[in-house]
C-alpha cells in the first residue's frame, strides 16, 4: 500500500530548513521525501493520492507522560472540572446519580474538581458530600490526582475513624478540635480508598479502546501508562493479543506497588519488556517521590509562601529511594521519577548518583532516566541532570493552568522558574513536554503555545526568560519525546525508513502568530500509514 501526500507544508522535524514538497508512505513506513515530480515517479498505479490543500503534515505527537488507564476510567466518572463552588459539586453529583440510575449502596465516583478555582478556596469535606447522599459511598478526586474527598458512608466502608493513625507521606484531614476524619485525604493516605474505589470495571477493555480516540483526536499515536499497577498488565496483555490497541502504549509499573524484586513479578509479561508486541511494551519502572505544587504537597527545600516551616513532604525515605533506584539500574531498565518539588529532585539525583556508583551493570550509563514534571527544578539540578544524562520531562502547560496559583504558593521568583524550558534546552538536555492526562487534556498544541508564550489564565507572562522558540517546543513533543522511549530512529521526525506516524494540522505552527498556536486544529491522525482519526 502506497500513499502520496502533496500540496501542503511538510515539517520533517529533522532540520528547520527542510522543505520537501511531498511524502510517500509505503507499508506503514516513510518511503521517500522530495519533490512532487520525484515521488510521483515512484508511485504504483494503486498509490493513494492525498491532497493536503495547503495544510501542514508533520510527525504525530508523542505523549512523554500520562496515564491512559486513568483517563479511560475517569471518562466514566462525574466530571467536576466545571464546578465553581460546593453547590455545583453537589448538584453535579446528584444529577450523575440520577441520570446513571445508580442504586443506593453503590459507589459514586467524581473527578476533576480543583479547590484553587472554587469560590470557597478549599477542599470539600464529608459534610459537603453527605449533602449528595448518605446511602452511596462517594469519592471525588482532585484534578491533580494527588488528593481526594469522601463522604461519611465511604469512611465507614473503609473503616477510617478517629483511631486511624496518620501515615508517612500523606495526610488524613481531621475535624478541628477532634481526631475525627473530615473526609479529605492527601497523597499516600489515599491508598486504602483507591484500593476500594479504583478497581477495574467489566467494561475496562472497551474503555481503553475509547481512550485511544481521546489521544488520537489530539494527534498522538504513542501514549504512556505511567505508574501502572501489576494487575493492569494482564488486561493490556489481553488487549495486545486481541489486536485492540491501535496506538502504541508504553507501561511503567509503579515499583512501590510491585512485590520485590520487580523484575520477577514482570516475568509473565517478558514478551513486552522493552519491546512492542501488539502495540504494547513495558518501558521500565516508575517512582513517585512527592506531590502537587498547586495542592501544596510537593516537597520543597524552602517553605511555601505564607508558611514559616511547611515545605511539603516526601513519599519515601532516602534509604528506600536509594534501594529502589539501584534495583532499577541493576535490572537495566529506564526509571521515571515523579518530582515536582526541588527537594524531591535532590532526593532522586542523589539516589541516582549512588546507584551509578554502586551498580555493576555495564549498561548503567545508557538507561536514559527521566525526571517527571520538574516544576521547581533549580539550575544547579539541571546541571546535575546533564552530568547524569537524565531527561527532564516538563509539565510546561502548568504555566497556563496554575501559573497564577504558583505565584501565590511559591512567590514571584520561584513561580517564574517553574518548568524552566529555556534553561533546560540551553544545557543541551533532551527536553520533552507532557500533559499528565487526565490531569489536563493531552492537547499538544496548547502545550507548545504555553512553552512559547508562558501566559497564565490572568494574562500574566510567567518567567519571560524561560520562553522558547516554536521549533524547540515542537521538538519537545516529537523527536525529543521519541528519544525518551529509545525510539528516535523509529518515530518523532520524518525520514525514509521511519514509521509513517503522521498528523495533519490546519495551519503551520512555525508560520502563525505565536499567540495563535493553541487555535490550530488537528485534522487527521495517521498511525503506520493508516488513518485512525479524521475531523468530520
Amino acid at each position: 500500500m502506497q500513499t502520496l501526500y502533496t500540496n501542503g507544508t511538510i515539517l520533517t522535524m529533522e532540520h528547520p530548513e527542510d522543505k520537501p514538497e511531498a511524502l510517500l508512505a509505503e507499508n506503514g513506513r516513510i518511503a521517500a521525501l522530495g519533490t512532487e515530480k520525484e515521488l510521483r515517479a515512484l508511485c504504483r498505479a494503486d498509490c493513494e493520492q492525498i491532497d493536503l490543500h495547503g495544510h501542514t503534515l508533520m510527525p504525530a505527537f508523542i505523549d512523554a507522560h500520562s496515564h491512559i488507564t486513568l483517563a479511560a476510567q475517569q471518562s466514566k466518572m462525574a466530571d467536576l472540572s466545571g464546578c465553581t463552588d460546593f453547590d455545583g459539586i453537589v448538584e453535579t453529583l446528584r444529577t450523575f446519580i440520577r441520570e446513571k440510575n445508580i442504586p443506593a449502596g453503590e459507589l459514586v465516583l467524581g473527578c476533576g474538581y480543583d479547590h484553587n478555582f472554587l469560590k470557597e478556596e478549599r477542599h470539600p469535606t464529608r459534610e459537603v458530600l453527605d449533602r449528595v447522599s448518605t446511602d452511596h459511598p462517594i469519592v471525588i478526586t482532585h484534578s491533580s490526582a494527588h488528593m481526594l474527598c469522601v463522604n461519611s458512608r465511604m469512611l465507614e466502608k473503609v473503616a477510617i475513624s478517629a483511631q486511624t493513625p496518620d501515615v508517612d507521606g500523606g495526610v488524613i484531614g481531621r475535624i478541628p478540635g477532634t481526631n475525627e476524619p473530615n473526609g479529605y485525604f492527601e497523597e499516600a493516605a489515599m491508598q486504602p480508598i483507591q484500593a476500594l474505589a479504583g478497581g477495574i470495571g467489566d467494561d475496562f477493555l472497551q474503555q481503553i479502546e475509547d481512550a485511544q480516540q481521546y489521544y488520537l483526536r489530539h494527534g498522538i499515536t504513542t501514549v504512556q501508562d505511567g505508574a501502572s499497577v501489576p494487575m493492569l498488565l494482564q488486561f493490556y496483555d489481553t488487549l495486545a493479543k486481541q489486536n485492540r490497541l491501535k496506538i502504541d502504549v508504553i507501561s511503567y509499573p509503579l515499583m512501590t506497588e510491585c512485590e520485590s524484586p520487580v523484575k520477577k513479578q514482570l516475568t509473565p509479561f517478558k514478551a513486552y519488556l522493552q519491546q512492542y508486541s501488539g502495540h504494547f511494551k513495558i518501558g521500565g519502572y516508575k517512582l513517585v517521590l512527592d506531590g502537587s505544587p498547586q495542592g501544596r504537597s510537593a516537597w520543597l527545600t524552602r517553605p511555601y509562601e505564607g508558611e514559616e516551616t511547611y515545605r511539603g513532604y516526601p513519599w519515601l525515605k532516602d534509604e528506600e529511594v536509594r534501594r529502589l533506584v539501584l534495583e532499577a539500574v541493576d535490572d537495566n531498565v529506564q526509571l521515571l521519577a515523579h518530582c515536582n518539588g526541588d527537594a524531591a529532585a535532590d532526593q532522586y539525583l542523589a539516589a541516582y548518583r549512588y546507584a551509578l556508583a554502586a551498580s555493576n551493570n555495564p549498561q548503567k550509563d545508557k538507561l536514559r532516566p527521566v525526571m517527571i514534571h520538574c516544576q521547581t527544578v533549580r539550575d544547579d539540578q539541571l546541571d546535575e541532570m546533564a552530568r547524569l544524562h537524565m531527561i527532564p520531562s516538563l509539565f510546561v502547560v502548568h504555566t497556563w493552568y496554575w501559573g497564577d496559583v504558583h505565584r501565590k504558593n511559591l512567590g514571584e521568583a520561584r513561580a517564574a522558574h517553574i518548568s524552566p524550558a529555556k534553561a533546560a534546552f540551553d544545557r543541551g538536555l533532551a527536553v520533552n513536554f507532557h500533559q499528565d492526562a487526565p490531569v489536563v487534556p493531552p492537547d499538544m498544541l496548547l502545550t507548545v503555545w504555553a512553552a512559547v508564550n508562558r501566559r497564565t489564565r490572568s494574562g500574566f507572562v510567567l518567567g519571560e526568560d524561560q520562553r522558547i522558540g516554536v521549533w524547540d517546543a515542537l521538538r519537545a513533543v516529537t523527536i525529543n519525546a521519541a528519544y525518551e522511549y529509545g525510539e528516535e530512529n523509529e518515530k518523532g521526525s520524518l525520514r525514509p525508513g521511519k514509521l509513517a506516524d503522521l498528523v495533519i494540522l490546519d495551519r503551520n505552527p512555525l508560520a502563525v502568530n505565536p499567540e495563535e498556536i493553541r487555535e490550530i486544529r488537528v485534522l487527521e491522525t495517521i498511525k503506520e500509514g493508516q488513518s485512525l482519526w479524521k475531523q468530520k
